[in-house]
């Protein structure tokens, strides 16, 4: 044993001695963090070898396990008109993304127990997402591999702030196969709700959609842009939630929306599909929603008077409709959390707001 513990593995150790069955929930609330923190403190108490993990052996948890993409976000602001073919003066700036992993850190944050299920390189991009998203999500299944980088979007924005060019590096996640799910089978089989974004192949989703159905486990699917929809496979009965926005879903169907009742009929479509769920999302418009069997609802999204940064605010949606929709809640309260977790990650600098918690939103709920 060579490495020095903290606090909080001092104390987590000293738990363990005395209850090597203790459960990470108790774990948790004992040393108020959350599971996904404790579960990643036993990982390094074994890696350090104080803990051998032969009692603490641990089955008893349901997480909810977001699969797809975890990526480093970089974005040049132009300082003055952009001239090609040269060099140009800019302000930069880096965050952590990926449409999985920003949900998944929205779902940690209000107290859910989650598992990233990723692909990733060998390299400082994949530091520093760990250490931004280790707090909030475990981030031991998540593959390496060795040739390939961890994924990156960069973004070149002209002195307006708007979007000259954007660049993606996502080949690494056509590595997340049916065949890394199968090695996984073991986790995937006691989640109590799979969130997929269609960064994952479409062979992939296929299988998570017969996974899923199998073994009766709730699947979220959500696109991640207009390219990406024909990895959506035609049959949809397996998807217990759809969330899409208008363009997404102007591409999958080859149809236009240019009214309120063509955003109706494509709820419709939707759920002619097989879907159990869905919501389409139309920016500062709002959202449709349609359930199998009942009625489709409109929802105006929240005022936003004062607009920080949108990046994030789709996902912040997702993980708010996923967040209460697993404590049961009535549709308009599901949709409800959506619009006010991205109303008020619209009004936030981060991708993920840092104020996030399950007494924060149980407060911005009751506000608006």
């Amino acid at each position: 044993m060579t490495d020095e513990m903290n606090e909080n593995e001092k104390l987590i150790l000293d738990m363990i001695r005395e209850n090597p069955f203790i459960s990470q929930q108790e774990l948790s609330e004992i040393v108020g963090e959350s599971m996904s923190s404790v579960a990643n403190i036993i990982s390094g108490l074994i890696k350090k070898e104080y803990v051998l993990g032969k009692a603490y052996v641990l089955n008893e948890t349901n997480p909810i396990i977001c699969i797809g993409g975890a990526n480093v976000d970089r974005k040049f602001y132009a300082k003055y008109e952009i001239t090609h073919e040269t060099s140009n003066p800019v302000k930069s700036s880096t965050s952590v993304g990926g449409v999985a992993r920003n949900i998944a850190e929205n779902l940690g944050r209000l107290g859910e127990e989650v598992i990233l299920l990723s692909a990733r390189g060998n390299d400082s991009e994949w530091e520093e997402i760990y250490d931004l998203s280790s707090p909030f999500m475990n981030l031991e299944h998540v593959a390496q591999f060795e040739h390939s980088s961890t994924g990156s979007y960069t973004a070149v924005l002209d002195k307006n702030g708007d979007l000259s060019v954007a660049l993606a590096d996502m080949d690494v996640y056509e590595n997340i196969t049916p065949e890394l799910l199968i090695k996984n089978s073991n986790i995937l089989r006691r989640a109590k709700c799979i969130v997929a974004d269609l960064n994952c192949p479409s062979e992939t989703i296929d299988f998570l959609c017969s996974f899923t159905s199998k073994h009766h486990i709730p699947l979220v699917i959500i696109p991640v842009s207009a390219p990406k929809m024909n990895r959506l496979p035609k049959t949809l009965n397996a998807v217990s939630w759809l969330i899409v926005n208008k363009d997404e879903t102007e591409t999958f169907m080859n149809m236009k929306i240019n009214d309120k009742e063509d955003w109706e009929n494509s709820v419709k479509k939707w759920l002619e599909l097989g879907v159990q769920n869905v919501i389409v999302t139309s920016g500062a418009k709002g959202v449709m929603a349609g359930v199998e069997n009942g009625k489709i609802h409109y929802f105006p999204a929240i005022e936003t008077p004062m607009v920080v940064d949108v990046t994030g605010a789709g996902d912040s949606f997702c993980a708010g409709v996923i967040y209460s929709w697993l404590q049961k809640k009535e549709m308009d309260y599901i949709i409800k959390s959506g619009l006010v977790n991205a109303h008020k990650t619209i009004m936030s600098k981060y991708t993920v707001r840092q104020e996030l918690s399950q007494k924060q939103f149980m407060l911005d709920m009751e506000e608006i």
